[in-house]
Formats: C-alpha cells, structure tokens, sequence
C-alpha cells in the first residue's frame, strides 16, 4: 500500500498578517498628515477677515475665558471659531485672560491672535473731549471712551477733598481738562485717567503762559474761565482775541462783564437764543449782569485756541460787543455806549424779523 503524501495546510493566519500591516501603516500615515495638516492649519492659517474694516474687542476687567472668547467671537471676524478655541486652550489662553482693548488685524492666524490676548498687548485708544459744558456730561463723556463708568469718575470730579489734592475744587475742575488728543488705554481707571489729566493740565501751562496769566492779573484757572466765556461768545478762532481784549477791559475798568452766555449757564437752559429780563433776574454767581468779576469756574470746557486768545488778546479800547445782524457768526464792536445801542437795535430788528423771541 502506497504510503499517502498530507499537503501540508496553508497558513491563513501568517497572510493575513502581512496584509494589515502595511494598511496599519497606511491609516497611521495617513492619520498623521491629516493631523499634522490640520494642526497646521489651527496654528498658522488666517483666522481673522475683517473685510477692510477697523475691528476691535473689548474685554472688561474681570472676564472670564468664555465671555472673552465669547467677545471675540461676537466680533464676527473669526472664520473658524472652533480651531480658535482649541489653540486657546492649547496656549493657556483659559489661565491667562487680561482686560483690554484689542485690534483685530485681517489675516492673523490663531497663534498670533491668541498671542496678543494673553500678553494683554491692548491697542491704545485716542481719547478726546469737546462741547462739554457740565462737570457731569465731561463725566459721560469719559467714561463712553473708557471702561471706568460715568459713576466713578463723577464721583471724583464732585469730590471736594479728593479735587483739593489736585489744586482744584468742584467749580474750576472742568479747567484741568484742556482739550486735544490723548493716547490712553481703554483700561486705564478713574483716579488714573484724573491723574493723567493733571500731568496734562502741568505740561500746558508753560512757564510763558502762567508769565502771561500773571500780567494779566490771572491765574490759570481764572484765565480758563475767562476763555469758556470767550468760546461761549464766539465760534470765530479769528475773532477770540478782540473778544478776549473787551473782558479784560471791563474787567480793569471795574464794569460788569454782562455776558450773555454766563446767564444762560445761570438759568440752565441751554435752548436759550434771545436772553430776556426775566433771565437776566436769575441770582446766581453765575450771573455776571448781577455780580462783577469773574464767575465761579468756567461755564464749559474751552479749547486751547480760547485760552491763548485771552493769554494774547487783542488790543484795543472795545468795551461793548453784539452780534452782527447778518448772522455770521461775528460781533460788532464798540468803545461808547451810543455806538453799542445802534449796533443792539439792529441786531434786535434781525431777531425780529426771524420770530427769534427766545
């Protein structure tokens, strides 16, 4: 009997293996570029598009991680939302949250977004004021540009004992405010944006100044409420000087200033076009039909132009001005009073003919 021959059975088990590694290699590889591509992506591709647009977050002092991403977010300039939150926890963002006003420049990537909210790298902000009248609209009128509140930076300008620190008190504080540009940051707190203010108020007055305001027989604060009334008078720059000159000769001859726009301060009617009797029997210091010199404080916030119009007025023996009945915004001079009253009446007949009562 022929012996039998076994065909030795083949090993499946050995070419199955042979066939999955290389497709684990595979799927590894192709994993890792995925991922590697894909962190690319998170780190280095544009996530801002601000359409040309200036954009800019705000996150208020004691922001949480998510109501700062959740500002950014609200920003609408962040193209992929989720690769942001993901390279913010990656950099620590959720630790390391800080207050401020930050530009959104087009085209950064996360890395470079993230990078600049975490260092706190905040854009500064330029912080002007004008057409301020009231110690409490400069109050509003600050606090709309920064974070400190309306409240807190009221609260200072009506503080007696903190203004007299400062060399000012609550009716000659609007005068430490000369207006221009500033560079601050949106974070900067009341005392110090007050501060601030006062290292302002000093760098102005120059030395020439306060030898000018003391040939005047002024002091800086004086010379500033002078110049809220000159302001007040005239939008003229040109013209400031020659009304400046007619109060500081009213003002050396002993006369009453009897400017209009003091009374208006006065009654606090800012609507008031045509001053009447009745507001010229207002009593208030502020009254200057009643009460000779000088009022209080200033009755706005002037501009520099009005302050060196008084520090270098024009010289002339004008002792009386109206407004022109032409209505262009300029006066009409006199030095006698006969002069002046013909001037009045036909400023008068022009604010009849227009129905101007009040």
């Amino acid at each position: 009997m022929a012996n039998k021959v076994n065909n030795p059975t083949p090993k499946r088990g050995r070419k199955k293996k042979s066939v999955l590694v290389p497709s684990l290699i595979a799927l590894c590889m192709f994993l890792f570029v995925s991922f590697s591509y894909y962190a690319y992506q998170i780190v280095y591709t544009a996530n801002v598009d601000t359409k040309g647009r200036d954009v800019y977050v705000l996150i208020p002092t004691g922001a949480t991680y998510a109501q700062a991403m959740d500002s950014v977010e609200a920003s609408g300039v962040i193209v992929d939302r989720l690769s942001l939150r993901f390279m913010s926890k990656l950099m620590d963002y959720d630790k390391l949250v800080k207050p401020g006003r930050y530009k959104l420049v087009h085209g950064w990537n996360n890395r470079q977004l993230i990078g600049v909210l975490r260092l706190g790298e905040q854009t500064p902000l330029n912080l002007t004021f004008s057409n301020v009248r009231l110690r409490s609209q400069l109050a509003a009128k600050l606090a709309s540009e920064v974070e400190a509140s309306e409240q807190e930076l009221d609260s200072l300008l009506s503080d007696p004992t903190y203004l007299q620190t400062l060399g000012f008190d609550t009716t000659n504080i609007v005068s430490m405010f000369i207006p221009n540009t500033y560079e601050v940051y949106w974070t900067i707190t009341a005392p110090e944006l007050m501060q601030r203010m006062k290292t302002e108020y000093d760098r102005f007055w120059t030395a020439e100044r306060r030898v000018k305001a003391d040939q005047l027989g002024l002091t800086p604060q004086q010379v500033s409420t002078l110049a809220s009334i000159v302001q007040a008078e005239t939008l003229k720059t040109d013209e400031k000087p020659r009304v400046a000159g007619v109060y500081l000769n009213r003002l050396q001859r002993g006369m009453l200033l009897q400017a209009d726009p003091t009374v208006v301060f006065a009654v606090g009617d800012f609507t008031i076009r045509r001053v009447l009797n009745k507001h010229l029997a207002h009593d208030s210091p502020y009254n200057t039909y009643k009460y000779k010199g000088l009022p209080p404080g200033p009755i706005n916030v002037p501009v520099i132009s009005s302050i060196d119009a008084v520090l270098n007025p024009e010289q002339h023996k004008y002792i009386y001005f109206c407004a022109k009945d032409d209505f262009s915004g300029y006066h009409a001079f006199a030095s006698t009073v006969a002069e002046h009253q013909a001037n009045a009446r036909r400023f008068h007949r022009a604010l009849n003919a227009r129905n101007i009562m009040k």
